[in-house]
């Protein structure tokens, strides 16, 4: 598998895993490989009644919480649907939202890295 094709299969396994796990799926998925990190931005991933929170401060960290508590849960799930694509162990997971796009970041740090498969 060549690494475009590597990270378009990882961007559909993760838009899959959000509707699945989370009700919904993202609006567009990008992923890239950098050297030993999978980087995947996923944009338009606020609901509605979530983007009327953010109009507030409290709302804001409130979906922070609740989105950052929801993936947490997952990250196992997320590691394994990503060692499953790439044939490399995940060691690390980071992720954050940004309420104000509408955008979530996901990096994992692999064993090793992936440009030299």
């Amino acid at each position: 598998m060549t690494k475009g094709e590597m990270e378009n299969t990882l961007s559909k396994a993760l838009t899959q895993w959000e509707k699945e796990y989370l009700g919904r799926g993202s609006v567009l998925v990008k992923t890239d490989i950098v050297r030993n990190m999978v980087v995947v931005l996923l944009k338009g991933i606020l609901t509605p009644a979530e983007k009327a929170l953010t109009e507030t401060r409290e709302g804001i960290l409130s979906v922070k919480k609740i989105r950052a508590d929801l993936v947490e849960t997952g990250a196992e799930q997320l590691k394994e649907i990503v060692q499953e694509i790439t044939g490399v162990a995940a060691t690390s997971f980071y992720t954050d939202i940004s309420t104000r796009t509408g955008e979530r970041i996901m990096v994992f740090i692999m064993e090793r890295p992936l440009e030299q498969k």
